[in-house]
This record gives C-alpha cells, sequence and structure tokens, in this order.
C-alpha cells in the first residue's frame, strides 16, 4: 500500500489569508555582525574580515564582495592572500607546530576542551551565521555547530589511548575543505588535529563560511590553539598548502577534478594525505515491499538540498517494481518544503521547518536548472518538478539560488546527472532487469562514499553489498559519515589516502612505528582498519 502523505507543518500558518512573511527579530545579516564585532573585535573590522597566521589578526589580503544565497545582499567576503603572503603564513604556523608538538597532552586537552566551552557559548551566532553565509535552514546549521562540538569532546574525552606510542607530525596540517560543513567536517578536523599535538592551517572556502570560520578561529586562538586561517585561490595558495615542504599533511574535502590535482601533488611529494571527494551515492530497489518505511525517509533525504557528501541523488530500481516504487516517492517528495531560513508570520515566531533553503549562489542554481533542461532535451523523462510556495519567502526576495525538487528518469549518458553527483535538490532514476545490471548502476562514479540497498531478503543483501563500491552501505537505512568512533573513507576516486573516524583520525595525523601502514586508499595499496 503507498503511504499517505505526511501533514505539512503549518503551525505558523494563520487561518484565511495568509500574512507576507517578514525577517525573524533579531536574525538579519546586520544583526550577526555587529555580534561577530562584540564577541572577537580582534578578527571583525567594520567592513571585513581579517586574516589569522603568526599568532595574529592581520588586515591583510584583498576582500571579495560577496552575497548571501539566502536572498542574494551583501555580506563579507574572504580576504584573498596572494601566494608570497601564504608561503610566510605556512613558514610561520611551522614555528608554531614546533612549539606546540612538545606542549604535554594535559594541557592540549585543556584548551580544547576551554575552546568547546568557548564555541557551546556562541553556539546560536555560529548557527546564524551558516544560515546567511550558506543558507542552511535554522535546524541543520544548529546541527552542524552541535556534531563540532560533541565530536571533538569525544576526542578530548578519549585521546589518551589514541596517542600513546605515538608523535605528531614534523609539520603543520594543511586544511581545504568544501563550504558545506564549515564546522562539524572543518573546524572539527581542525581542533583534533590540534589535540594530537599538531598546528593546523585552514583555507576559508571561497564560496561561503568566512564569518564562521573566522568567528570559530578566534575563539581558539585565544584559548592558545595554534591556528592559521587564510583566505586565497585554490590556484594561486596551492603551492604553498600543498606543496610547501613546511606541510606534515594536507587534508581536503572537495570535488574530484580539484583533489585529482591535490592527489597529484602529494603523490609526487610523498606526502601524507586526507583526500575526499565526491561519488554518485546510490539506493537501490531490489525484491523489496516496505514501501511505508521507504516513504517516510524520502523527505529527509533531501536536507540541505542534498548539499552534502553522503546525499544520495541517484535510485537504481527493479523495474516491475517501479510503480509501487513511485506510489511511495511521489506523495512523500511532495512534502518537501524550501524557502527562506529565516522568513516567519510574525516576528518572534520560531524559526521555520524547512528541509533546505538555496543552494550555494545563484551560479549553482543556474548550472543545476541548465543540466536538468539539456538532460530532458536528450530524452530523460521529467517525474516530478516542485513549485515554490511564496508563503514560505518574503515579500519580494530575490530567490535566484532556489531550485525546487526535480526528479528525473534515465537521464542520458552524455548527462553530467548520469554519472556525477549533482550537489543539489535533484534525484535520478534508472530502471534495471537483473542484478548485473543493479550493480552496474550502482558503481556508475567509480566509487562512492555511501550507498544503500533496500531488499526483502536478507541473504540477497549479504549477496550483493559487497559488491557495491561504497565504503559504508546500508540496508534500507541511509548511512551517514559518523560520528566519533564510525569509520569513514570511500572506494575508488571517491577517496585517496588515509581513512579517517575515531582513532583512524588521530592515526592520520601522528606518526607510529617505523614503516606503519595507515588504513586508506593509496597509489600503492588500499588497506581496512
Amino acid at each position: 500500500m503507498a503511504p499517505t502523505t505526511p501533514t505539512l507543518d503549518t503551525s505558523s500558518v494563520p487561518d484565511g489569508p495568509r500574512t507576507p512573511r517578514v525577517l525573524k527579530a533579531g536574525t538579519a545579516w546586520t544583526d550577526a555582525w555587529e555580534r561577530c564585532l562584540a564577541v572577537a573585535p580582534e578578527a571583525f573590522r567594520d567592513d571585513r574580515v581579517l586574516n589569522l597566521w603568526h599568532g595574529g589578526w592581520r588586515p591583510d589580503g584583498r576582500p571579495l564582495p560577496a552575497t548571501s544565497p539566502v536572498d542574494a545582499s551583501p555580506i563579507a567576503g574572504p580576504p584573498r592572500l596572494d601566494a608570497d603572503a601564504a608561503r610566510t603564513a605556512v613558514r610561520a604556523s611551522l614555528d608554531q607546530h614546533r612549539a606546540w608538538r612538545h606542549v604535554p597532552l594535559p594541557e592540549r586537552r585543556a584548551r580544547v576542551a576551554a575552546t568547546l566551552d568557548s564555541l557551546t557559548e556562541h553556539r546560536e551566532l555560529l548557527a546564524l551565521l551558516l544560515v546567511w553565509e550558506i543558507g542552511k535552514p535554522w535546524r541543520l546549521a544548529q546541527a552542524d555547530v552541535d556534531r563540532a562540538i560533541d565530536g571533538v569532546r569525544w576526542y578530548v574525552d578519549g585521546i589518551g589511548p589514541m596517542v600513546e606510542g605515538r608523535s605528531p607530525l614534523d609539520g603543520p596540517v594543511s586544511n581545504i575543505a568544501s563550504w558545506n560543513y564549515p564546522m562539524s567536517v572543518l573546524v572539527h578536523a581542525m581542533l583534533v588535529q590540534a589535540l594530537a599535538g599538531n598546528a593546523v592551517i585552514a583555507k576559508t572556502p571561497t564560496d561561503g563560511g568566512v564569518s564562521c570560520l573566522t568567528l570559530a578561529s578566534a575563539l581558539a586562538a585565544r584559548e592558545g590553539i595554534p591556528v592559521t586561517l587564510v583566505s586565497g585561490s585554490g590556484g594561486e595558495l596551492s603551492e604553498a598548502l600543498v606543496r610547501a615542504p613546511e606541510i606534515g599533511c594536507v587534508s581536503f574535502v572537495g570535488g574530484r577534478d580539484t583533489g585529482a590535482a591535490v592527489a597529484t601533488a602529494v603523490a609526487d611529494l610523498g606526502k601524507r594525505h586526507i583526500l575526499e571527494q565526491e561519488g554518485l551515492n546510490t539506493w537501490g530497489i531490489w525484491n523489496y515491499s516496505d514501501w511505508d518505511t521507504l516513504g517516510a525517509v524520502i523527505p529527509k533525504l533531501f536536507d540541505y538540498g542534498k548539499q552534502r557528501c553522503t546525499a544520495y541523488p541517484r535510485f537504481v530500481v527493479q523495474r516491475e517494481l517501479f510503480d509501487s516504487f513511485l506510489a511511495a516517492y511521489l506523495p512523500a517528495v511532495r512534502t518537501v518544503r524550501v524557502g527562506h531560513p529565516l522568513a516567519v508570520a510574525g516576528p518572534e515566531d520560531p524559526f521555520p521547518h524547512l528541509d533546505f533553503g538555496p543552494l550555494i549562489n545563484a551560479a549553482k542554481a543556474k548550472e543545476l536548472t541548465d543540466q536538468v533542461a539539456e538532460a530532458v532535451n536528450r530524452g530523460a523523462v521529467p517525474l516530478y518538478r516542485g513549485a515554490p510556495d511564496t508563503d514560505l519567502f518574503l515579500p519580494g526576495q530575490d530567490t535566484s539560488a532556489y531550485v525546487q525538487p526535480v526528479t528525473l528518469l534515465a537521464p542520458p549518458p552524455s548527462s553530467p546527472l548520469h554519472h556525477a553527483e549533482p550537489f543539489g535538490p535533484v534525484d535520478t532514476i534508472v530502471l534495471v532487469d537483473t542484478e548485473a545490471e543493479l550493480l552496474a548502476a550502482m558503481n556508475a562514479s567509480n566509487g562512492a562514499l555511501v550507498a544503500t540497498l533496500s531488499t526483502d531478503d536478507p541473504e540477497t543483501f549479504d549477496r550483493l553489498a559487497p559488491q557495491i563500491r561504497a565504503f559504508k552501505t546500508g540496508r534500507g537505512k541511509p548511512r551517514s559519515r559518523g560520528d566519533r568512533d564510525e569509520l569513514f573513507g570511500g572506494f575508488g576516486a571517491s577517496w585517496r589516502g588515509a581513512f579517517v573516524g575515531g582513532e583512524l583520525l588521530v592515526r592520520a595525523v601522528t606518526q607510529g612505528a617505523a614503516g606503519e601502514r595507515a588504513p586508506g586508499n593509496f597509489p600503492s595499496y588500499h588497506l581496512m582498519a
């Protein structure tokens, strides 16, 4: 039986004619900026953020103009350094590293714990910056901050056995990460790296998150954490942040094109590395009947507009089950809510409950819309196109970065939507008739981070799951990056270098016995933990 359509959250919608939405009180960008100036005046000027290197905040670099994906209004942009300044910052970080690596573990733990207390104190401001800078709904912005804090606390409590018999690297860890999870991925990694005895360098993502990262770094620097935070183009700074001899490890999160260039550089230099790259995560449906369970999870898969490395944009469906699949899928996808993350009926109302807001920028929204149109022109069948609900936006606001959910059947092989991750709210469906076709379609991108197979028969799952080229494969449930002691990595082109998660994250940024082989995906070997 197909699931019934879930009831929309209409708690803030009045009876009768709808009231035009207004911005929730105290959440304007100007409100957030004034709070940043008050909390961390050393890191923020009236009109810009600063770079952090050699233990001080510096007004160097050329600030780029930036706009919020929420409504295209102006916000602070990254102050871009040139290559010479970046090299100087890296050399200064090595000096910090040489001092920090000898700081006793109890003191490192105390300083990181104090940083977490400060992040907790300013949790709501960090989340509000994420809303404006990268368009996260309030619920997801808070979750990003909380996962960073809670995840690092787990390491603070358990770091002792993880570093026993190990030592920090010979140089600082260089972090280059995408914009979508500034706190739970980037800040989390930085603080664990520092806890393990390393100075850390981070490049602010060009597309968003600079103010959030600046505030978090300011709070860490106050506690004596050896943090360097710089902005600039990847092409100009890569020589310093990837190839510089001072760098002890490169940690990268991003797309395959940029990741391939980084992978080539670190392989040539024999440099320690952690390179998390995209893959087309797939959800297979084979001999399956629990449609109520599937229908319930569909809206959750649209969290943050599928702008996450563990999103599921591809369903591979047994042809004879396609009618039952659609009966579960279509009512569920119609419940997905897209709107302005801070638009409410009354200024004191609670934050709106949304599945996602804008994509990271208008250019990405146009690129994705154009890819959908091109795929349809070449033969893909549009099964669903969401329509905007004007009640979820401010009157007259710019909505150029918003894309409603779209579902396409059988994208043509010539389309990027056939073989690559769209990083947006576009689902594609491929129909198959045999198990061999199922596996081929689920492995279309030469490796993925996660996958799921929904089947009623446990023996079928046990037989097929090992043949799916994903690091984690769930049975009927989505898999995530995981927190704390859960390992994370990828197969094929989705990952290069050391795996992370739990003790492996610490092992990746520390040195053990001579000849130690880290679990991971390296040019010369692939080793599971």
